[in-house]
């Protein structure tokens, strides 16, 4: 097994996606541990907010966010390895829900350890602006007895652009 294959394997095991929530508290926990050398917990954590076209509904309004099984998951653990490349950090864990979610419901956590705080907030901040570009979920607002899909936008593009190109991973058209 290659470094590349065996950091992908650690970083597939940092990864969660379904429909479950999660407890912000719970899994930071997990991740700090009682590793001494830990000086910086950074976690982000994304809900599901209240759009324009929501607020005038009557009805409920409902982000439903798909995935491609399998895929979603080793594409997240690949931008895992990306960023332990790039920033000295002691743990990562990525959770990112789909399915159907309400307005305030938690949609996506980050949480980085590092032993200081620079390095963690800005993996946690290249993870996100990365997750917002690359990761394959597709989202669907549906409000008031109408449905959109929700294109990417712009200035998510701009902040993952601010990071540079992903390096390949080896054998990238053999996977």
């Amino acid at each position: 097994m290659s470094e590349h294959d065996t950091a992908l394997q650690d970083a597939l095991a940092c990864v969660r996606v379904g429909s479950e929530d999660f407890d912000l508290g719970a899994e930071v926990a997990a991740l700090r541990g009682h590793d001494p050398q830990v000086g910086a917990v950074v976690s982000f954590v994304g809900t599901v907010r209240e759009w324009a076209q929501a607020a005038s509904g009557s009805s409920p309004a409902i982000m439903e966010l798909e995935h491609y099984p399998g895929m979603t998951e080793r594409s997240i653990a690949e931008l895992i390895v990306e960023a332990r490349r790039r920033f000295n950090v002691r743990g990562v864990k990525v959770i990112h829900r789909v399915g159907p979610l309400a307005v305030c419901d938690q949609i996506v956590l980050v949480v980085v350890s590092s032993a200081h705080r620079g390095e963690a907030f800005q993996c946690a901040e290249f993870l996100m602006d990365w997750l917002k570009t690359q990761a394959p979920f597709w989202k669907k607002e549906s409000a008031g007895g109408e449905s959109r899909w929700v294109d990417a936008r712009v200035s998510d593009d701009q902040a993952a652009a601010r990071w540079g190109g992903l390096k390949a991973p080896p054998n990238v058209a053999s996977s």
